[in-house]
């Protein structure tokens, strides 16, 4: 800028942010515009009394929750936790939590994002390769944590079979799940669920939880239940895949 032009009035633009974290590296561009959206600042509206109108209002709202929950146990019956077998596994690209990929999980052709190597736990390219045992687990719950400690141990055994073990943390932060792996030893890739969409894609409400999939990405199992903490129970199921 020359001496001759003015100086530009007003507030000065924001800084560029500078690190790693001040500038994720978003995984799905679609969820970030999202979450612009939603931090812009609501409209302010003048105060209204709504008093003589809540019994209406509440009476309202209690009439849909009742609507809706009829509606979905005639058409769904009881709600479904993760995917059941003969169905396809819902593919998607995370960071893993002990990565410097930061970021929500890309359910959009998650195949072509194989540039991002080990630092994603990629569904696609796994079943590509072989089958899958994915586990879903809560970092809060202890018997979620040693269902991912059984698959663990259990993908020590079928570690040059082609079987591909892998975990997805839906609850707690991105440190407690990175030093769960660390302290604990897992060496198989384990992905943080930002923002629950992965959680959320599974139907994932109770755990352990644990899909395993054929090569291709069909489930053959869906193990819900303390049972499959025990290694050698889940061992017989991963040999099945090996069947086909």
């Amino acid at each position: 800028m020359s001496e001759d032009e003015p100086t530009p009035s007003g507030p000065r633009p924001p800084e560029r942010p500078t690190s790693r974290e001040d500038a994720p590296f978003r995984l799905d561009p679609d969820r970030a515009a999202l979450a612009a959206r939603r931090a812009r600042p609501p409209t302010v509206s003048p105060a209204i009394d709504t008093r003589r109108y809540r019994w209406a209002i509440g009476a309202f709202g209690l009439g849909l929750v009742v609507v809706i929950s009829v509606v979905l146990f005639l058409t769904r019956g009881v709600a479904t936790v993760g995917v059941p077998p003969g169905h396809r596994l819902h593919n998607f690209a995370a960071p893993v939590a002990t990565s410097d990929l930061v970021g929500s999980a890309n359910f959009g052709e998650p195949c072509k994002l194989g540039y991002l190597g080990d630092r994603a736990l990629n569904t696609c390219l796994l079943t590509r390769r072989g089958p899958l045992v994915l586990a879903f687990f809560a970092t809060g719950s202890s018997a979620c944590v040693r269902e991912v400690d059984a698959v663990q141990k259990v993908s020590r055994e079928f570690a040059r079979t082609g079987v591909g073990f892998a975990a997805v943390a839906v609850r707690g932060s991105r440190s407690q799940t990175a030093k769960l792996v660390r302290t604990r030893d897992w060496t198989m890739p384990v992905a943080y669920d930002l923002d629950g969409a992965v959680a959320a894609a599974y139907g994932v409400e109770i755990c352990p939880l644990l899909e395993l999939a054929y090569r291709g990405g069909v489930v053959k199992y869906r193990l819900i239940g303390d049972r499959w903490l025990r290694p050698p129970a889940l061992a017989a199921k991963v040999r099945a895949l090996l069947q086909r």
